[in-house]
């Protein structure tokens, strides 16, 4: 298991640790924070024409905020820190991934999985209502910084005639390093909808596919 996945899985075991100790926290405290993860798929926009994306590209991100209730009122100011992971699996690899211009070209050889990985570490912003029956709706704001990205192919490669090969790329070039979209959950208590629209492209203007995600899923706040 990877750094970033250990990362990842010691965030959600933290959070359920916390979920079953919470019955010894006030009231007050757990009103004020919150720790979730979000399980999403990413619609990916600005491919390549010639790129073919598998349905579901299945990611999640952990995250914990503290809550600043807004006077006497239900609503709610959070801010916080995460860790955000997004996959795109697709039928293309990237041409070559220090070079000055990213391209993406389909795979000829037969394969089995392709995929560019992208981490980041954020700080959410987000202004929520919550009714006393425990539904909630809330909106906000994401700033993220870029901390890994990486290709994974596995299948054939040309040239090579030990049979299928697993190969990893770690530091794709052109990556921007800030990312920022804005967030959408609702729900009822631990469990939500989520959403979120990135209106920051993924590669550098002029030097990649002017790509980005939008993420549709579910959120769990265990704490």
């Amino acid at each position: 298991m990877n750094r970033i996945r250990s990362i990842l899985l010691i965030i959600i075991i933290a959070s359920f640790e916390m979920s079953a100790g919470a019955q010894v926290i006030s009231e007050e405290a757990k009103r004020k924070v919150t720790v979730g993860f979000d399980v999403f798929t990413d619609i990916w926009q600005g491919k390549p024409s010639d790129m073919e994306l598998r349905t579901i590209n299945q990611a999640v991100n952990v995250f914990g905020l503290y809550n600043f209730p807004i006077n006497e009122s239900n609503a709610s100011l959070s801010v916080g820190l995460g860790i955000d992971n997004h996959n795109m699996y697709s039928n293309s690899r990237i041409d070559n991934i220090r070079g000055d211009t990213i391209i993406f070209n389909p795979i000829e050889e037969v394969y089995q999985r392709c995929k560019i990985n992208l981490t980041y570490a954020s700080v959410p912003l987000e202004l929520s209502f919550r009714t006393n029956s425990g539904f909630k709706i809330g909106a906000g704001f994401k700033i993220r910084y870029l901390i890994s990205s990486k290709e994974k192919y596995v299948g054939d490669v040309d040239g090579y005639s030990g049979g299928r090969r697993m190969v990893k790329n770690k530091d794709i070039s052109n990556t921007e390093t800030w990312a920022y979209g804005f967030t959408f959950r609702a729900g009822y208590k631990s469990f939500n909808l989520f959403g979120y629209y990135q209106i920051s492209n993924i590669f550098t203007k002029g030097r990649g596919p002017q790509m980005y995600p939008i993420s549709v899923g579910v959120t769990f706040t265990p704490f």
